[in-house]
């Protein structure tokens, strides 16, 4: 475990362990944040994405903690299957969830989550299961489709971000947007193909999730300030 200082935001990002399945992660804490972000990755990446990473960077120079970590043990990151089991997926999110809710340096924080791909559907399954402990979910190219039955009981606030060039995932998108009763919205990113690879496509993405969970939190920061 190490604990770094940050000159950019004068917090600290440590290397950690989760348990109970002793999972990779590193979270790192800006001076005074006003939410903790997890993010949930897909199609078998990792907290090593260099996308997420870069998403991650940039919410943290907003104020913004985050939680980038391994949603699949060593042993479980060979068999494809995992990758597609929102169940599993949504289990260990809640797990590791249950570990932030321990650590008195964020338990105190609005929760946010960031979905890609197959992670949007734990994301929302998670937020579904746990009525009251997410704060705001973002999607980034995700498939929100497969959390199934689950989208009708998502009352966090949602956004979906799709690329413009990637149709097939923005129509289910579209019919997920359908089924969710809560607070949500569908951001388009103009011809951005599924990764964000574009020039200025993942700025966008950046722009429009820090701006979603900044405005939650600090909504769920009004709304949990004692009376008077």
């Amino acid at each position: 475990m190490s604990d770094v200082k940050s000159p950019q935001n004068r917090g600290y990002v440590e290397d950690v362990r989760i348990a109970p399945l002793n999972l990779s992660g590193q979270i790192a804490i800006p001076v005074k944040p006003c939410g903790l972000v997890v993010f949930v990755h897909g199609s078998g990446s990792s907290r090593l994405s260099p996308r997420n990473a870069r998403v991650a960077q940039a919410l943290n120079s907003c104020g913004i903690a985050t939680l980038l970590f391994d949603l699949l043990a060593a042993d479980e990151e060979g068999d494809r299957a995992n990758v597609f089991d929102i169940q599993l997926l949504t289990k260990r999110l809640i797990e590791v969830i249950d570990w932030l809710g321990k650590r008195a340096d964020v338990a105190p924080l609005p929760l946010g989550l960031f979905g890609a791909s197959t992670g949007a559907a734990a994301a929302l399954m998670a937020s579904a299961l746990l009525p009251g402990g997410v704060a705001a979910v973002v999607s980034r190219g995700g498939r929100p489709d497969l959390a199934g039955k689950y989208l009708s009981r998502v009352h966090v606030p949602t956004l979906l971000i799709v690329g413009g060039a990637d149709p097939a995932v923005l129509q289910l998108n579209e019919r997920a947007l359908e089924q969710l009763p809560g607070t949500k919205g569908l951001q388009i990113v103009p011809h951005a193909t599924h990764l964000f690879e574009e020039a200025g496509a993942m700025d966008e993405v950046i722009r429009l999730a820090a701006g979603w969970f900044k405005s939650c939190f600090a909504k769920a920061r009004v709304l949990e300030a004692p009376p008077g």
